[in-house]
């Protein structure tokens, strides 16, 4: 079964307005966003953390169809233990964030030190996860080995064949949602639990539309679409997450803070975590370039190794087959 592109669209669409929705009908505060205590607004956490659970989930969702995809006639069986282990991955990621909460906590609660290194870390897992060049081996390398692991397991049977299949499911969600953890630890002490569930828990829905499309309605879905327009979203969360982090780090003293002299509303603060500073906006537009140049360094590899390799291709010696070989 096929779902047309309009379809698709008014999927995108409507899952794109909820996320809007939600948070243009948050009840947000009118705070200083300069001074210590003030962060984003409920609305802006709500479509930050949304947007990456929903685009990890993504990620998961298609490493599990890569997987599963053989699966089928008399081995359609074996899709069950896959996806038991997919849902104990989903509920090991629910216990590492209650893990996390309580390690967090040991460490000192929400003090500026603590949020400012929460912060560099989900800036840190965010920059990974919007790396072109590197979803470009992610997908080439990371999907491949799950390949070879399901062939040699499938290979081997017996006994153990139950178990590996688990184990190939549960690897392959659980990255994706150890991710989630730490990236949402930092809204979480920086802005609390209510609007960071919200928003993960709008995430977890549209990640379970998508799955139940491609899992049981066997629709063929634009997955290279889906990433690389979320991919786009998660660029401007990208922006927001590196201009509140620097703002934690200069409010913990780890770095100076350089005032440009210009007066910048409100709402730009609340929403999008630009603030007056030298630091703020260069490590902002610093981010973004990086992903920028990422994307164009995975097209020109794109386009220049394939090209690369026809040419030691035509130039390569011709060598004679072995039986024609003389001793």
């Amino acid at each position: 079964m096929r779902l047309g592109r309009l379809g698709w669209i008014g999927v995108g669409l409507a899952a794109v307005g909820l996320l809007v929705w939600k948070a243009a009908t948050a009840p947000d505060g009118v705070a200083d966003p300069t001074q210590a205590g003030a962060h984003l607004s409920h609305g802006s956490v709500v479509v930050n953390s949304g947007l990456l659970v929903f685009r990890e989930g993504l990620e998961a969702i298609l490493v599990l169809a890569a997987v599963t995809a053989s699966f089928m006639g008399s081995n359609q069986s074996l899709r069950r233990p896959v996806g038991g282990g997919a849902a104990l991955a989903i509920a090991a990621s629910v216990g590492t964030w209650f893990l996390a909460i309580a390690v967090i906590g040991a460490l000192g609660g929400p003090g500026l030190d603590v949020q400012a290194g929460t912060g560099l870390l989900a800036v840190a897992v965010l920059l990974v996860v919007m790396n072109w060049f590197f979803h470009r081996l992610y997908w080439t390398g990371w999907i491949s080995h799950h390949n070879r692991r399901r062939r040699r397991i499938v290979a081997e049977g017996g006994s153990a064949l139950t178990f590996g299949l688990v184990l190939l499911g549960f690897t392959a969600v659980y990255r994706e949602g150890f991710e989630i953890v730490l990236f949402l630890q930092n809204l979480r002490l920086t802005n609390g639990s209510s609007a960071v569930l919200e928003g993960a828990g709008i995430g977890l829905a549209l990640t379970a539309l998508v799955g139940v499309a491609t899992f049981f309605l066997h629709h063929r879905l634009p997955y290279k679409r889906m990433l690389v327009l979320t991919g786009v979203m998660l660029g401007f969360v990208l922006v927001v997450m590196v201009g509140e982090s620097a703002q934690e780090l200069q409010l913990a003293g780890w770095i100076p803070s350089t005032d440009i002299g210009v007066q910048l509303p409100g709402f730009v603060g609340l929403w999008f975590a630009i603030f007056p500073t030298v630091e703020g906006i260069a490590a902002q537009a610093l981010a973004a370039i990086t992903v920028v140049g990422s994307y164009f360094l995975a097209e020109h590899l794109k386009v220049r190794l394939p090209s690369r390799r026809g040419e030691q291709a035509a130039f390569r010696p011709e060598v004679p087959p072995v039986a024609a070989r003389t001793t």
